[in-house]
């Protein structure tokens, strides 16, 4: 029996759709819109410490294990451990990068998905490869991230009416691509309604790290519900470079789980999704957090929270919409605003904003079409790595610097990206 789209009110039609059958074609090298954004550009240099650990295991032939070698998972371990999630290395499993962990994960539990919109560029994708039927859940005003707890429900409510098994929601507590925080009394909400309706969690926490204000409460799904929830984190949200690609998953410790567990690590391994070892070295490196570690990703997020604090103000400037960013190296912006002047210059969707503002800034600027938004609204995620200077050197001086926003490199940078968006004011 076909299964029909759900109605209005709970935005809980199949997740993906752009509104157009056919892709178009972008611009430049940019490929088709259906290929994924490029991944977030820190802006910043290797961090010299994780580059001497890589180079010494440089040498090493052998592959890890599927899920990732008892070191790698035993310093992921006690990563989780330090933030008050504790378990040991049998509950872990590694993958080189989200992509691949996250369709494990899919593919280790049984239904439908449902995740909030909008939401990560990579999570459409792994639940459409897999044939899994996914849906978007409305977020409320002041966060994305995380669903709106009624409106879950609501959601849950039409698609079983409709014949479908929502089994899994994905969220996503320190979220891409709106750079927001969710309340902890919202995550707890959404969390307890889920899980009343025999839903398991996957708590993407790849940003938790890069909390701009570092005295902010972050409260994990897995702290509430640490039966049904299954926490993830891309180290390349703060702890590696994503040309470094490892991600870990943390499982709970149910006999359900550890079911779920091994059917991810077979879907891994017909996957041949191996850590490369020398990238496992500095990746549990990173996971032990050493001075240099820690140093590094507290003033990468203080630097990232002064230029996103000017690149905000700038939206505003401009007359577009924006919240406030409050973690990661990006802010998520609504040039809904500017429809009309951005209609003169040929721009009536994200597809096209993308494409404009891509060119304006010489920096990839994804249209929310890409992160589950309708294509009709004009919204789009802008990266703050591309005004810390195009160089190592000026990268590494904006790091270091008391002033930043006074470097030259920096300022130029930020006119260029004001300018950019005052034209259309």
């Amino acid at each position: 029996m076909a299964r029909k789209r759900a109605g209005k009110g709970g935005d809980a039609g199949p997740a993906g759709g752009s509104g157009r059958d056919a892709p178009r074609t972008l611009r430049g090298d940019h490929g088709h819109v259906r290929y994924g954004p490029p991944a977030h550009d820190p802006g910043l240099p290797v961090l010299p410490e994780l580059a001497q650990v890589l180079a010494a295991a440089a040498g090493r032939g052998e592959p890890e294990p599927t899920g990732g070698g008892e070191a790698l998972r035993e310093a992921a371990a006690g990563y989780w451990t330090r933030r008050g999630l504790r378990g040991g290395p049998e509950h872990i499993a590694a993958a080189p990068g989200a992509s691949p962990l996250l369709l494990a994960l899919i593919a280790a539990h049984g239904g439908d998905v449902l995740m909030p919109r909008p939401c990560p560029a990579t999570w459409i994708p792994q639940a459409r490869l897999l044939g899994r039927p996914a849906y978007h859940v409305p977020t409320p005003a002041e966060c994305g991230g995380v669903p709106d707890p009624y409106a879950l429900l609501e959601t849950v409510r039409r698609v079983r009416a409709e014949g479908g098994r929502p089994r899994l929601l994905l969220i996503s507590v320190v979220d891409d691509p709106t750079a927001t925080v969710a309340p902890p009394e919202l995550v707890r909400e959404a969390c307890e309604a889920a899980v009343a309706e025999g839903m398991h969690i996957v708590s993407d926490e790849t940003w938790r790290d890069t909390l701009h204000r570092p005295h902010d409460v972050l409260l994990s799904p897995a702290e509430m519900c640490p039966d049904d929830v299954t926490v993830v984190c891309d180290l390349a949200g703060a702890l590696t470079p994503a040309t470094w690609p490892v991600a870990v998953a943390r499982f709970p410790a149910t006999a359900r789980a550890a079911v779920r567990h091994a059917r991810a690590l077979d879907v891994l391994t017909a996957l041949g999704a191996l850590v490369a070892g020398p990238v496992a070295a500095a990746a549990a490196h990173a996971l032990r957090e050493p001075e240099p570690v820690v140093a590094r990703v507290r003033r990468a997020a203080e630097l990232q929270a002064q230029v996103a604090a000017a690149a905000h103000r700038a939206v505003l400037a401009a007359g577009a919409l924006a919240r406030p960013p409050q973690a990661g190296r990006h802010l998520y912006a609504d040039l809904g605003p500017l429809r009309s002047r951005l209609a003169t210059r040929g721009v009536t969707d994200s597809l096209e904003l993308e494409e404009y503002l891509t060119e304006r800034l010489g920096a990839p600027a994804p249209g929310g079409h890409r992160f589950g938004d309708e294509l009709g609204a004009l919204r789009v995620r802008l990266g703050t790595g591309p005004l810390l200077g195009p160089t190592p050197e000026q990268q590494t001086e904006s790091l270091t610097a008391v002033e930043p926003l006074e470097l030259p490199h920096v300022a130029r940078a930020l006119s260029i990206f004001a300018t950019a968006l005052s034209e259309l004011r």
